[in-house]
């Protein structure tokens, strides 16, 4: 079984932190920079003061699995964080994912379609 593809270290959050770029929606904060691997990493961050450890975990998974099911639509290389804003607690998949799109898109490494069965084949 492959492990997740996931920034571990804290020195890996803070170079993000610092040389990435940021974009915001209400539900999440998504910081972007180029990793020069041939993969890209999501690493998640959630405070204490959005909710227990059961609430902060179920958001994990679920942004996990939206990482995975759109890694088609992502350009590679990239080391992405998600941030959780306190409303995304009680969000649905279906916002959180929307969302995560937009987000992708506004830091344009989201693939077109053109782009996307132009690397299907």
């Amino acid at each position: 079984m492959n492990r997740f593809p996931s920034i571990r270290k804290n020195t890996e959050y803070q170079a993000v932190y610092k040389a990435g770029h940021s974009s915001a929606t209400g539900l999440l904060v998504m910081y972007v920079m180029e990793n020069g691997r041939d993969i890209s990493r999501l690493g998640i961050s959630i405070s204490k003061k959005v909710g227990n450890s059961v609430i902060r975990h179920r958001f994990s998974r679920k942004i996990r699995e939206i990482f995975r099911l759109n890694k088609y639509r992502t350009k590679t290389g990239y080391d992405i964080i998600i941030v959780a804003r306190n409303p995304a607690k009680e969000a649905s998949y279906k916002s959180l994912e929307r969302d995560y799109v937009k987000l992708l898109s506004r830091h344009d490494i989201i693939l077109s379609r053109d782009e996307n069965q132009s690397e299907s084949k």
